[in-house]
C-alpha cells in the first residue's frame, strides 16, 4: 500500500505539468506587467509638468510681458541698434548681444497664442496692438540705421541668412516657442530658457534685415526677412495655445452667454485662420528643402565626384521646376544623357527640366593646346630677348673701346643736368669727335655747342661759358672740352 501512494498515473504526471507551465506565465505576465507599469510611471514622472504649473501666475506674467512703453521701447530701440550694427559688421557674436540686452520680444506673441487658447479678446487686443507697436518700432529704428549710417551697408552673410527662410527655421520657432512656453508655466521662471529661446528664434535680427531691405529699396531683402518673422511669430504663438490646451488652462468665463458664444466663435475663426498660414508655409518650406536636398545631392553625387566633367556652376528653379548646369569644356551627347537618367534616381526633382551648358571652345584638350603653344611661344622669346641682350653687351663694350674705355655717357641725363646748373641756355648738343694732326695718330675729342638767352650780355655769357667747360670737363673725365656757340 506504501508504494502505491506515491504511484501516479501518467494523466495525473502531465496534468500536474501542464499546470505548472500556466502558473510560470501568469508569473512572467505579471512581472513584465509590473516591469512595464514601472515604466510607465517613471516616463510620467520625468516628462509630466502639469503639476509644477501654476495658472494664475502664467496667466499675469503673459499679461505682464505684452505692453511696449516708457524703458522697455528704450531698450527697445538700443537693441535694434546694436543688432543692426551686427548685421552691418557681419558679427553674430553682436548679434547674439543685442538679443540678450533686448526686451523679451516673445511677450505680445504669447499673449497671442495664451488670448485664443482662453478666450480672451481683451488680452488679443492688446496683444496685438503691442505687436504692431513693436514691429513699427523695429522697422522704423533699422531703416534709419541702414538709411543714414556713413560707413557703407555691403550685403554680409548675416543679412542673407535672415531672407530665405527653410525648413529649419519653422522647427526652431515652434520648438523654441514650446521651450519658451513651458518655461513662463513653471512656477518660478527659468531665466536661462528665456534668454536661450530669444536667441534661437531670432525675432530681432530679421526686422533689422527688412530695415535694410526698406531703406535700399530691396523688396526681396524686406519680403524675406519679414516672412521669417511672421513664421517665428506664428509658430510661437501655435505652440503657446497648444501647450495651454494641453494643460487645460481655464477659459475665460462671460456673464453674458451671447458674448461668451460670439468670443468663442471668434476666437475659433481666429485660430483657423492663424493655423492656415503655418500649415502652407510648413509645406512649401519642406517641399523646398527637399528639391534643394535632392539637388545638393545630385550635384555632390553625379557631377563633382565625376573625373571627367569640369563642373562650373549651377542653379536651381524650384517654381519653374528647372535645374541649370553650367561647365567648363565640351559636353558630349553621351554625357548629357547619362546625366538626364541620373537625375531620374532623385524622386523630388526627378521630373526637372536639366539644361547642361558646356563652353565648346575651352575644352580641356584644346587648352591642354593652348598651353603648350603658349610655353613654346614663351621659350622661343626668352632666346630672343638672351640674344638681343647679347648683342647690346657686344655693342656697348665696342662703343666703350671707341671712346678710348671711357664709359658710356647719357645724353639725356647730361642736358638736363646741364639745364639745372645753366637756366639760360636755350640749345645744347653733345658729341665725340676724332682729329688728326699728323694723319698718324687719333685724338678724340669732346664738342658741346650751345645757345645762350639772347637778353645775356657777352662779359656774361663768356662767364657762364667758362663755368660751363669746367663742370663738362668733371662730367665727362676729361681734360680737354670744346665749346662752341651756335
Amino acid at each position: 500500500m506504501e508504494e502505491n501512494k506515491f504511484n501516479f498515473s501518467e494523466d495525473e504526471v502531465q496534468a500536474k505539468k501542464n499546470q505548472n507551465v500556466e502558473e510560470s506565465k501568469k508569473a512572467v505576465k505579471k512581472d513584465a506587467e509590473g516591469l512595464f507599469k514601472s515604466i510607465y510611471v517613471f516616463f510620467k514622472e520625468l516628462l509630466d509638468f502639469r503639476d509644477d504649473t501654476d495658472r494664475d501666475a502664467t496667466i499675469e506674467a503673459i499679461k505682464a510681458d505684452i505692453p511696449f512703453k516708457g524703458a522697455t521701447a528704450w531698450i527697445l530701440i538700443c537693441s535694434i541698434f546694436v543688432a543692426s550694427i551686427g548685421l552691418n559688421a557681419d558679427s553674430t557674436a553682436v548679434v547674439i548681444g543685442a538679443m540678450l540686452i533686448s526686451p523679451l520680444m516673445g511677450g505680445p506673441i504669447l499673449g497671442i497664442g495664451m488670448s485664443i487658447a482662453i478666450n480672451d479678446i481683451d488680452t488679443l487686443r492688446k496683444s496685438l496692438i503691442n505687436l504692431a507697436t513693436m514691429l513699427v518700432l523695429s522697422l522704423l529704428t533699422a531703416f534709419l540705421f541702414f538709411k543714414f549710417f556713413p560707413l557703407g551697408n555691403q550685403e554680409t552673410s548675416e543679412l542673407l541668412g535672415r531672407v530665405k527662410p527653410d525648413i529649419r527655421d519653422v522647427l526652431i520657432a515652434f520648438f523654441g516657442g514650446l521651450a519658451l512656453i513651458i518655461a513662463r508655466t513653471k512656477r518660478g521662471t527659468i531665466a536661462s530658457v528665456i534668454f536661450g529661446v530669444a536667441i534661437a528664434t531670432a525675432l530681432m535680427p530679421p526686422l533689422c534685415t527688412a530695415g535694410y531691405g526698406l531703406a535700399h529699396g530691396n523688396w526681396t531683402y524686406f519680403l524675406g526677412a519679414m516672412n521669417l518673422f511672421t513664421i517665428n511669430t506664428i509658430f510661437i504663438a501655435l505652440a503657446t495655445f497648444i501647450v495651454l490646451k494641453l494643460l487645460r488652462f481655464p477659459m475665460l468665463k462671460y456673464a453674458n452667454s451671447a458674448k461668451r458664444r460670439r468670443t468663442a466663435r471668434f476666437a475659433a475663426l481666429v485660430a483657423v485662420v492663424v493655423m492656415i498660414y503655418p500649415t502652407i508655409t510648413f509645406l512649401r518650406v519642406l517641399k523646398s528643402s527637399g528639391f534643394e536636398n535632392d539637388y545638393n545631392n545630385f550635384i555632390s553625387n553625379e557631377i563633382k565626384l565625376n573625373q571627367e566633367l569640369w563642373f562650373q556652376n549651377g542653379t536651381l528653379n524650384s517654381d519653374e521646376k528647372k535645374i541649370t548646369l553650367y561647365f567648363n569644356g565640351e559636353i558630349s551627347e553621351a554625357t548629357e544623357s547619362d546625366l538626364l537618367n541620373e537625375i531620374k534616381g532623385y524622386d523630388k526633382i526627378s521630373d526637372f527640366k536639366l539644361e547642361i551648358f558646356g563652353n565648346k571652345n575651352r575644352s580641356f584638350d584644346k587648352i591642354s593646346d593652348a598651353y603648350d603653344r603658349a610655353i613654346r611661344d614663351l621659350d622661343e622669346k626668352d632666346h630672343i630677348i638672351s640674344g638681343l641682350r647679347n648683342e647690346i653687351e657686344v655693342l656697348q663694350e665696342e662703343l666703350r673701346l671707341v671712346n678710348g674705355g671711357s664709359s658710356v655717357i647719357s645724353f639725356t641725363n647730361l642736358s638736363r643736368d646741364a639745364k639745372v646748373r645753366f637756366n639760360d641756355l636755350t640749345y645744347f648738343s653733345y658729341a665725340k669727335t676724332l682729329e688728326s694732326k699728323d694723319f698718324i695718330n687719333t685724338d678724340t675729342l669732346q664738342v658741346a655747342t650751345v645757345k645762350w638767352n639772347e637778353s645775356l650780355s657777352d662779359s656774361l655769357i663768356v662767364i657762364k661759358e667758362k663755368q660751363l667747360t669746367d663742370w663738362l670737363k668733371e662730367e665727362l673725365k676729361a681734360k680737354r672740352v670744346i665749346l662752341k656757340r651756335n
